[in-house]
């Protein structure tokens, strides 16, 4: 074992200090559900890697040795304590075989207020709805790799710190700051994370994010719609791109709150593209100048 200083030897999957990740496949026993301990879990080496250079508070690791040989560098200086354990005993732990061979638990950090993560914001999603996990993860996806500034969370949308979307995102949503916005009832909102007791309540919030500047940006199929390429991202330099979830898409109140609806041109007997993938070439098209790098 390389550069890891004296990683501890688990050899009982019923060992305590494995709770973190006790139970993965338990829907009511989960530690990374919203409901119960709310722990960001990352799986897999690139995953936890962006945890580990994340703000978030790495409570522990736990790999088979040569996912914990590979992370060895970035694992140096982490005071949370890395375990190792044999493939079967991950397995029993966390109820399923870990085909990447690597987690890690850390603590979620407190909602930031909407009128902070906008306050010097240029490029924004906004999302109503999008309650698929895949979606939901790879939407944080696209917008750290266009480079949005934040993402808001309208009702229904799903827990974007759930163990799903944070892996189908790459971890990506560890970096993108994000938070909910309130409901449109006094219902506590469905996560830990607390919506801004100052910005208005859903759909009223679009107006006040066009009073900040934004140009609120509707994406819908609905005819009548502006074609993407026909919009002149330099006569709108704050953006808020609003999509809905797949299927039934933006409700009709956020439809009507926009400044405008757009749409991206598909071919005829094709109803409509996958939320994430519209929200990508939304986000691309409105991107400044991205510098390459390599792909994951």
């Amino acid at each position: 074992m390389t550069d890891v200083a004296a990683p501890i030897e688990i050899r009982d999957f019923a060992d305590p200090r494995l709770d973190d990740f006790r139970d993965l496949s338990s829907a009511d026993r989960r530690p990374d559900r919203s409901g119960g301990p709310a722990l960001v879990i990352a799986e897999g080496v690139p995953v936890v890697q962006r945890l580990l250079a994340s703000p978030y508070q790495v409570r522990a690791v736990l790999g088979v040795s040569s996912r914990i040989e590979v992370l060895g560098t970035e694992l140096r200086d982490v005071a949370a304590p890395v375990y190792v354990a044999s493939a079967e005993v991950m397995a029993q732990a966390v109820g399923f075989h870990l085909n990447r061979g690597v987690l890690a638990s850390a603590d979620r950090l407190p909602a930031l207020p909407v009128e902070t993560l906008i306050g010097s914001a240029k490029r924004i999603a906004v999302l109503e709805g999008v309650n698929d996990h895949e979606n939901l993860g790879s939407i944080f996806r696209n917008a750290a790799a266009f480079g949005l500034d934040a993402v808001l969370l309208a009702p229904g949308c799903a827990d974007p710190l759930y163990r799903r979307a944070v892996r189908v995102s790459m971890g990506h949503v560890l970096a993108v700051p994000f938070t909910e916005l309130a409901a449109p009832s006094p219902s506590p909102p469905s996560s830990q994370m607390s919506a801004s007791p100052r910005f208005a309540r859903w759909p009223r919030a679009i107006a006040e994010l066009r009073a900040a500047g934004f140009a609120v940006l509707a994406m819908t199929p609905g005819p009548g719609a502006l074609v993407l390429g026909d919009l002149d991202p330099a006569q709108h330099p704050r953006t808020a791109v609003l999509v809905g979830a797949e299927g039934p898409g933006l409700s009709q109140e956020a439809l009507d709150a926009a400044d405008l609806r757009v749409r991206i041109p598909i071919r005829a007997g094709v109803d409509s593209i996958n939320v994430a993938t519209a929200a990508a070439i939304a986000f691309a098209y409105l991107a400044p100048a991205v510098s390459p790098t390599s792909s994951d």
